[in-house]
């Protein structure tokens, strides 16, 4: 029989436990956490960007840069890591800097660990928004992931490419190689796959992981627990409904766009005869006014008065 574990033994394997998950915790940064993508304000402009060596709007240095790798504003010196070397003194400022990466615009400390690795890790690489097509160079907002298919997006465009993420590229949530319902889906190709298809032989499933995309292999998720929705049409066939007649339902799409611009023309006659209407109203108003100012004329040069102090 295996001996009984001690009290030091099951501390000592619950601590390694702990420090490998966060060994791995850290290389696993959210996106939006990350140094390199922070939110900045500028000191002279006071505008709210990403992190960056030089204000995208006027183009100005700021007065406390920080690291893109490690996010610290001033270097205290306690360990041998500084390329610079400055015993007994704090540096801060671009005194702390070092280099300015090409990826993610923002400085990068005099470390030697920050200097060596910021740029093969750097999460903003290959950053372009899925929406608009920017890059990090292309605008001044920040960085983010999409929640279902983890594609990057900018600072504009993240709400809304995520309220129609979850839509297919098909009418049925049917497998796009058979006719059976699809178990799986991926949010990047937006395609439903069933168990049998979505195996692939160049992507392979990893253990204790979703099955991967067998067209882009990216992690596939189960239909069931998302809010999947199908393509829909607003034009052609769709619009008939069932109770259309012709070919595929064409014929009431027609019908509408008839009615529709009958409609229209009605509309515009109806418009026409009240302008004329109005007019008219004006004509008889004015023959009305001459016509009684006529009469009262007619009526004052009949009238005599007799004899008076005027008429001698």
């Amino acid at each position: 029989m295996p001996k009984k574990k001690t009290g030091a033994r099951k501390k000592a394997e619950n601590r390694r436990e702990r420090e490998k998950q966060i060994r791995a915790s850290r290389a696993n940064i959210d996106l939006a956490k990350h140094p390199c993508n922070a939110s900045m304000e500028c000191d002279k402009c006071q505008r709210r960007q990403k992190n960056r060596a030089f204000c995208y709007f006027c183009n100005s240095v700021q007065k406390l840069p920080i690291c893109a790798q490690c996010g610290k504003t001033k270097c205290m010196m306690k360990s041998s890591d500084c390329v610079i070397k400055h015993a007994g003194v704090y540096s801060t400022g671009l005194a702390m800097v070092g280099a300015i990466c090409d990826f993610c615009e923002a400085w990068v400390c005099h470390g030697r660990k920050c200097l060596s690795t910021h740029a093969c890790m750097c999460p903003l690489a290959d950053a372009e928004c899925i929406e608009c097509e920017r890059s990090v160079w292309d605008h001044g907002g920040r960085i983010f992931a999409c929640s279902f298919c983890h594609d990057f997006l900018c600072e504009d465009d993240q709400f809304e490419h995520q309220a129609s993420c979850q839509v297919l590229e098909a009418e049925t949530f049917k497998c796009v190689s058979c006719n059976r319902l699809g178990q799986h889906s991926c949010l990047r190709c937006k395609a439903c796959f069933c168990d049998d298809h979505v195996r692939s032989k160049v992507f392979k499933q990893e253990k204790g992981k979703k099955p991967p995309c067998p067209k882009c292999g990216h992690e596939t998720q189960q239909t069931k627990d998302l809010s999947m929705s199908t393509r829909s049409l607003k034009f052609g066939r769709q619009t008939g409904g069932e109770d259309a007649d012709g070919a595929s339902g064409y014929d009431a799409y027609w019908k509408n766009l008839s009615s529709s611009k009958t409609g229209d023309a009605g509309d515009r006659e109806d418009e026409y005869d009240e302008d004329e209407a109005e007019d008219d109203d004006e004509d008889d108003n004015e023959e009305r006014g001459k016509y009684s100012d006529s009469e009262a004329t007619d009526v004052f040069s009949n009238l005599n008065l007799g004899r008076t102090y005027a008429s001698g």
